[in-house]
Parts: C-alpha cells; sequence; structure tokens
C-alpha cells in the first residue's frame, strides 16, 4: 500500500525543512519526530516515499549490502525475507518508518523543490515548491547521488525510434516478450536488469563500455526459524549486524592498494569469471582492463551465465551512433532493437539540487561547487549557514553501508542545532579555511587508492578536478569517528555583523 500523500498543515516558519524522503530524509524526520524539540517537515517531489528505492523498480532491482545492515540502527527489521532484500521490500521497509515514526503528516507531497534562498536579514531558509513557499531556520536536503539519471551522450539517441528509457524510468507499460532488446550498460544495474529482461525478451544486446569485476553472491532465504529468533531476541539482529559490518570493513584494505591485497581479491572474482563462462573470447571480453575496487564491485551469481543464452550477446566495441531503430557500433555492427534501456548512472559529481539552492549573496551552490563538490565534515558548505547536506560530497562507499554513513550525518546534524540554538546564535556558517582545510585531508586520505590510481573512468572522480569527490577514502568505521562528533571551532556566526568571527568567542 502506498503512503497516503497529505499535505500538513505548516506554521511559517518551522525550525528545520528536510528535502527527500529516502533513507537520509527518513532518517532525519525520524530523529526530529523522536526528539520532540522542534517544528519540522519533509518536501518529497514525488507522491510517495522512497527515495531511490521508489524510482528504481526495474527487474531485479535488489540491494548489493546485507538487508539487516542496510537498514536504521533504530528501526531493526526481523522479517526481511532474504540476506539481500529486493527493492519492494526496502520501498515497503521506507514505508513503514514514514508511518510509524509519524511522518506522514509532516511530509508535503509533489512539493519539488525549485529554489531555497538564504534571507540574510531574517536567518531564515525560503524555500520554494509547487505546493506553496516554505521558510524554516535550518534546510537539510537528502536527496542522494542517485536521484537524478544520467543518459549517455551519443548521436542520434533521442531519435530512437523504438521505446528508449532510463533504468531508474522504468517503462511498466512496455512488455518486452519476444523484443529485441538494447542494454546500454554493465554496471550495478545492468547486471541486475540483464538476467530478467533475458528471461522474457526474443534478443538482447549489452552494450559493455567496460568489464565490471563480478563476485558471488551469497543470496539466501531467512527461515521462518531465524525470523522468530529475530523477533525475540533482537540482540541477535544486533549482532548480525555487527558481523556483516566489520565483515564488510575487512574489504576497505583492498582499495588501498596494497598488492597482496588487490591480487587476492581480483582473483576471487576472474575465478568465478572463469567458472561460468567457457568460451575464451568471451571470457576476455568480460575480463576488466583496471585495478580490482577502481569501479563499484559488484555482486551477482547470474549475470555472467546469461551470456551463455543464444538470444544475449555481448558488443564492447562502443556506440558509434544511433539511426531509427538501429545501433551502429564501431566495430561495424548494426543492431535493429526494439527498446533501448539505458543502464547508465546518474548525475553523482554535479547535483542537480545544487543548481536550485542560493547562499549569501545569491550565490547558487553549483557556482561554489563549479569546480567540484565539497563540504566540511563532509555535511556543511562555506557562504551556505544553516545548511546541512545529507549524502552530499565524500559521503557513498565502495564497500558498507550508506545507512551508517547517513546516521552518522544526522548525529552530526542534531548537535549542531542543539549547539546553535543553545548558543543562541542566528546561524551556523562553517569558515572556508576550515572546508579546505578539510578537503586537503581528504585529498591526502585519497592518496594511494585504487580509485585514484587504478586505471579506470568512474563517477567516484570528478573530471573536473580529478578529485575523489563521492567517495569517503577511509573505512566506514573512519567516517563516524571523524563527521559523526559536533565541533563548533570551525563555524562562523551567520550574522553580518559578525560575520568571519569564529563562534566559539563570548559563547564558551
Amino acid at each position: 500500500m502506498n503512503s497516503t500523500p497529505r499535505h500538513p498543515a505548516v506554521e511559517a516558519p518551522v525550525d528545520v525543512i528536510i528535502v527527500g524522503t529516502g533513507f537520509g530524509g527518513l532518517g532525519m524526520g525520524a530523529k526530529l519526530a523522536r526528539e520532540g524539540k522542534r517544528s519540522f517537515i519533509i518536501l518529497e517531489r514525488a507522491e510517495d516515499v522512497g527515495g531511490t528505492w521508489r524510482d528504481n523498480h526495474y527487474p531485479g532491482a535488489a540491494c548489493d549490502v546485507p538487508s539487516h545492515l542496510y537498514s536504521f540502527s533504530f528501526r531493526p527489521n526481523p522479517e526481511w525475507s532474504r540476506m539481500f532484500a529486493p527493492q519492494q521490500e526496502i520501498l515497503d521497509y521506507l514505508r513503514s518508518v514514514a508511518r510509524d515514526e509519524n511522518l506522514l503528516e509532516r511530509i508535503v507531497f509533489g512539493a519539488e523543490v525549485t529554489a531555497a534562498r538564504w534571507d540574510e536579514a531574517a536567518a531564515l531558509w525560503n524555500v520554494t515548491t509547487p505546493k506553496g513557499d516554505f521558510t524554516a531556520r535550518t534546510l537539510v536536503t537528502a536527496v542522494g547521488h542517485l536521484s537524478e539519471p544520467k543518459l549517455p551522450d551519443i548521436e542520434g539517441l533521442s531519435g530512437f525510434s523504438g521505446h528508449l528509457f532510463h533504468s531508474a524510468q522504468w517503462k511498466d507499460e512496455i512488455d518486452l516478450t519476444g523484443k529485441r532488446v538494447g542494454i546500454i550498460g554493465s554496471g550495478a544495474t545492468a547486471i541486475q536488469v540483464l538476467p530478467e529482461v533475458a528471461k522474457v525478451a526474443g534478443e538482447v544486446v549489452v552494450f559493455q563500455r567496460s568489464a565490471p569485476y563480478v563476485t558471488p553472491r551469497p543470496d539466501r532465504a531467512y527461515t521462518e526459524e531465524e525470523k522468530g529468533l529475530f523477533r525475540k531476541m533482537p540482540e541477535a539482529m544486533q549482532e548480525l549486524r555487527e558481523e556483516m559490518f566489520w565483515s564488510n570493513e575487512e574489504r576497505y584494505a583492498q582499495r588501498r592498494g596494497t598488492p597482496t591485497l588487490v591480487s587476492a581479491a581480483a582473483q576471487v572474482a576472474l575465478d568465478h569469471l572463469h567458472r561460468q563462462i567457457e568460451d575464451p573470447e568471451l571470457r576476455r571480453k568480460l575480463t576488466p582492463d583496471y585495478t580490482f575496487g577502481c569501479k563499484r564491485v559488484l555482486k551477482s551469481s547470474d549475470y555472467y551465465p546469461t551470456f551463455a543464452q543464444d538470444h544475449v550477446h555481448l558488443e564492447t566495441g562502443g556506440i558509434l551512433r544511433v539511426e531509427g531503430n538501429r545501433v551502429l557500433d564501431r566495430d561495424g555492427g548494426s543492431h535493429e532493437l526494439d527498446v533501448l534501456i539505458a543502464c547508465t548512472g546518474f548525475e553523482a559529481t554535479d547535483l542537480p539540487i545544487a543548481y536550485r539552492i542560493f547562499g549569501r549573496h545569491g550565490q547558487p551552490l553549483s557556482e561554489r561547487w563549479a569546480n567540484g563538490m565539497q563540504a566540511y565534515a563532509t555535511t556543511a558548505v562555506h557562504g551556505f549557514p544553516n545548511l546541512w547536506i545529507i549524502n552530499g560530497p565524500n559521503t557513498g562507499l565502495g564497500h558498507n553501508s550508506a545507512v551508517y554513513i547517513a546516521e552518522a550525518q544526522i548525529d552530526y546534524i542534531m548537535a549542531a542545532v542543539d549547539f546553535r540554538d543553545e548558543a543562541g546564535v542566528p546561524a551556523l556558517e562553517v569558515s572556508g579555511e576550515a572546508e579546505d582545510a578539510f578537503m586537503d585531508t581528504v585529498d591526502q586520505l585519497a592518496q594511494g587508492t585504487v580509485w585514484l590510481e587504478g586505471g579506470c573512468s568512474s563517477w567516484y572522480v570528478d573530471h573536473r578536478n580529478g578529485r575523489l569527490t563521492t567517495l569517503w577514502p577511509e573505512p566506514a568505521y573512519t567516517f563516524r569517528q571523524v563527521n559523526a562528533p559536533f565541533d563548533p571551532e570551525p563555524y562562523l556566526t551567520g550574522s553580518p555583523v559578525e560575520a568571519g568571527k569564529p563562534v566559539l568567542a563570548g559563547v564558551l
């Protein structure tokens, strides 16, 4: 059952406006609701909660982080059906969070943020949406890296005469049975889509730009006995969660570029490939040509076997252009297709929401990030007082749970807002010097990692500056150590008169 859209009665201004109802937005809302000290609303552009797990409902959609770890620490779920939950279960979990934490009455659905402007004199954020204008002292964006689909730049693609859509905008009304289907991409989405599409399509062509490393997916269903144990003994879920977390943390060492660890991890993936693909030429095409971990390492036990089917073909020469219903590749091939599915990722390094947020002196966040996004403690940006960003710069992980990261950021924001209000200052703004120093540290930590030195091109690295702007370059546990505790010293007061004055002065 979908969440029931409601338009809350909003007093102006509220204390906090949250943008987005994915894990970050709902987690922030739940913490505020449980605390009960501040008024808040959540703005959601769609008519249901769920963020990326609402939008990405393509066949085979599922999480590649274990279910018990990919959920809130304060809302464990004993009912997960499998070790790796499918999309619908994750969406249902998020809907239950919105319902049970009494957030539905705080959500304005259909309220896409078109502009958010900082009012210097009033020390307030004014937010414009199709459902009206809203005002708050604090603005928290939680739109994430994976919210705006990105289509590839291919000549003639927009003129494809068949059905064309991005995997995050799946067209359920299009029956793929017997169709000739092209899949552009071979990343995390494509390896889930391909096996399912191949079950019904008459022909499938995968256009691969670079081969991914794929490891076995140790998925299984939880038994009723196990779920019963989780219900009766929540501590058993917590122990399992911790076991999963530290097991994933062990994989971080591979990303530091330690040759023996990288080689051993790569061999697991290559052995998986060799076990499942017998044809030498196909093996060659499916063998990555970069260092293990440089791009996202994928999990699947049915991706490779799908290529053994006669009606599934792999093209690696690259797409030259599209003419009508034909896709021409650089090897001289021509493929007549009925449907083209772009599994080509998202605008991860150039967040569209940044073009709609205007800080001091009307400066767009996109302009502040013109040479790449950055934030102090991954959460605060100089020139944007009382703005906090969840799932923004340097918050991604290549090896562990994004929910863990979001919870650490939420703790930081809660502490920052508490400090601001208790100190009696109108706004908190991090200094430019502190932000730059933080980013220098992140850059230093990123040196020597496979993401920068692994010989690949990925969405982890911003092409504008060559910096690792989307991932945290350390183990997940250090993210919490570094970025969850709030330190007021790097902040400035929001008053124009006192701008530049450390907030600690005369306060503590």
